[in-house]
């Protein structure tokens, strides 16, 4: 797998207006080598789409087709984000000053050894401050 994937970078696939040089490297290698994902990416994917139709940004049917989009990469749910929630997790989140929900990717880069992809600042900054590659930003 290449990379750990945040909700925030594949969401500027579906948001035309988001899309930059650094989305289409990150959805170029995602299509080309996968990514690993902490078990509640689908649930921050569906919702920032979903916040989208509610706000009249995007059609319910772009929605969808975003999804089943989506769903056709190679992106595998880590089954250890939930065990780690407490204990590493936990303590980057007080490291960093991040939700648990960020710290969570940047725990799975750390334990996988893996770049992070995101546009979140802090969680880009906390990465690197851990000695990770980074890609968006």
């Amino acid at each position: 797998m290449s990379l750990v994937l945040d909700a925030s970078a594949a969401l500027t696939w579906v948001y035309q207006d988001e899309m930059t040089d650094a989305s289409r490297e990150i959805l170029d290698r995602v299509t080309a080598d996968g990514a690993w994902v902490p078990s509640m990416w689908r649930l921050e994917v569906a919702n920032g789409l979903n916040v989208g139709v509610r706000r009249g940004r995007i059609e319910a049917n772009l929605r969808d087709d975003a999804l089943a989009t989506l769903a056709l990469h190679d992106i595998r749910m880590d089954t250890e984000t939930w065990q780690a929630a407490w204990a590493s997790t936990l303590r980057l989140a007080d490291r960093f000053g991040l939700t648990l929900y960020d710290a969570a990717y940047v725990e799975l880069a750390q334990r996988k050894s893996l770049p992070l992809a995101s546009f979140d600042g802090a969680m880009l900054a906390a990465a690197q401050s851990l000695g990770l590659s980074v890609l968006g930003g």
